[in-house]
């Protein structure tokens, strides 16, 4: 009688650690970018090129934005909930991360 509850609940964890892992590769992703931003003259492009060299997550959403001193990273990515049984009760999941560097000169 309990087993059917203890296997949802299971596939429930699991979902959970599939969106933490998600969430931890767009922190990496987020953290490469804004190194490579800070220290490459076009910022944007660097900084999408370190963020998908660094994860196998896609499609990942990069926006950068830089003043005089620093420049800020923010990486997006939508995790599905595809784990059986429980990914069709859950939305997707949006996962970011933002970082931020100081710039560096060339």
């Amino acid at each position: 009688m309990c087993l059917p509850l203890l296997f949802i609940f299971l596939l429930g964890i699991v979902q959970l650690v599939v969106v933490v892992r998600d969430q931890l590769a767009v922190e990496l992703a987020a953290r490469e970018a804004a190194r490579a931003a800070a220290v490459a003259a076009p910022s944007a492009a660097a900084a999408q090129d370190a963020a998908e060299r660094a994860v196998t997550l896609r499609p990942l959403n990069v926006v950068t934005t830089s003043s005089d001193v620093i420049v800020t990273v923010t990486v997006t990515h939508v995790t599905a909930t595809d784990v059986p049984l429980i990914g069709s009760l859950l939305p997707d999941v949006t996962v970011a991360a933002t970082a931020t560097m100081a710039l560096e000169p060339p």
